[in-house]
């Protein structure tokens, strides 16, 4: 299938960061850019593909960050292939280092040669000058998948949960129990039970949700298995 790159998109303008967001892919990978407006710090999670593309991302947030743009990190969400195509090539461009959930961070770099500096664990909090994003395990899409979660000082909670939590359901788990077991059992734990209901969740493709309009589905979620 052919590559498919979307327009950039504004996500979030907020009192200290904006959010971007783009598309690429035949699998329709969302990339996101979280840029700080008091110092030009960029967080990039995802580098899925097209790495012109993700530059162009980086590059757009010149439109309202009123100081130089340098990005900190490439944080990686989980190891799946279709998230880390463009890892090694945005990485030289950039000479950025980057970072990824412990347990998966040897899966990654033995497909892209890229070993990461910095190996992510749940509760840490990763920080950057004006950005500061909380860590959060869920495990069972892949053994090391994180989310990221940004609280601004006033407004919802963003998540940005990788391929671990979407529209309708979790991650998708190979109809393997006890890994459909892990992952509900830490969505719920860990985002449900700890964050509120206007929570916005950015997943790894499509369009986001809240935690609000999935709550309500949670136990129709565990007695599907999926």
């Amino acid at each position: 299938m052919p590559s498919s790159t979307s327009p950039i998109r504004l996500l979030h303008n907020l009192p200290r960061v904006t959010v971007r967001h783009r598309s690429v892919s035949e699998m329709a990978n969302n990339v996101y850019v979280i840029t700080s407006k008091t110092s030009g710090t960029q967080v990039l999670i995802d580098a899925a593909d097209d790495a012109p593309a993700v530059a162009e991302l980086l590059e757009s947030a010149k439109e309202d960050t009123p100081c130089e743009l340098k990005l900190a990190v490439i944080i990686t969400t989980h190891q799946h292939w279709d998230h880390i195509r463009a890892l090694a090539d945005v990485m030289e461009s950039t000479s950025a280092p980057t970072a990824a959930g412990a347990a998966d961070a040897d899966a990654i770099e033995q497909e892209t040669g890229v070993a990461a500096k910095v190996l992510l664990n749940h509760g840490d909090t990763a920080t950057f000058d004006g950005i500061s994003l909380a860590v959060v395990g869920l495990r069972g899409h892949t053994p090391g998948s994180v989310a990221l979660v940004y609280e601004p000082e006033d407004g919802p909670p963003l998540c940005f949960s990788g391929d671990s939590l979407f529209p309708g359901g979790v991650g998708n788990t190979q109809q393997d129990p006890e890994r459909f077991d892990s992952l509900f059992t830490d969505v719920v734990e860990r985002i449900f039970e700890q964050y509120p209901d206007d929570m916005i969740v950015h997943p790894g493709h499509g369009e986001g949700t809240t935690l609000g309009t999935e709550r309500p589905h949670l136990e129709e979620w565990r007695q599907r298995g999926w």
